[in-house]
């Protein structure tokens, strides 16, 4: 992947399969959503998230009272970064993804589909997808560093 440059002219998203998507096997289900929408997938990555990559990535929510048990929830397993692209990716990813909470998410989302609460402390909800393309472009950064724009 090194040397991968991003078109300015189009829009990228970032979305992470958490480690409950990973270790249940959803990963393959999950990116086929995406493609199935008709966005592509210009980088992917499996990696074991360290403690600096979850602290810049989750940064606007230190002090927060979750904050430590998301990033140990986020150390727990396997994660996959995907890069994704299309015309207004951030938005149509985010409405793919459904809401936060997977019990409230609606079906034919993927956390409407394949989420539930565990009534762990935190929420397992299989997946991040970046708010904002600023947020976009910042994530991408911290989970592909390698990447230039």
């Amino acid at each position: 992947m090194s040397g991968l440059k991003l078109d300015p002219n189009k829009e990228y998203t970032l979305m992470l399969v958490k480690p409950d998507g990973y270790h249940r096997g959803l990963v393959g289900k999950i990116l086929a959503r995406i493609e199935q929408k008709g966005y592509a997938i210009v980088a992917l990555r499996v990696a074991e998230a360290t403690d600096d990559e979850l602290q810049d990535h989750y940064e606007e929510h230190r002090g927060k009272h979750f904050f430590e048990s998301m990033v140990d929830f986020m150390q727990s397993g396997k994660i996959v970064a995907a890069v994704i692209e299309g015309t207004r990716v951030v938005e149509g990813v985010r409405s793919l993804v459904g809401s936060t909470n997977p019990t409230e998410a609606a079906p034919g989302t993927i956390r409407g589909d394949f989420g539930r609460d565990y009534d762990s402390g935190h929420i397992q909800n299989l997946v991040h997808a970046a708010d904002s393309t600023a947020s976009a472009a910042r994530e991408i950064k911290i989970w592909f560093p390698e990447i230039s724009e």
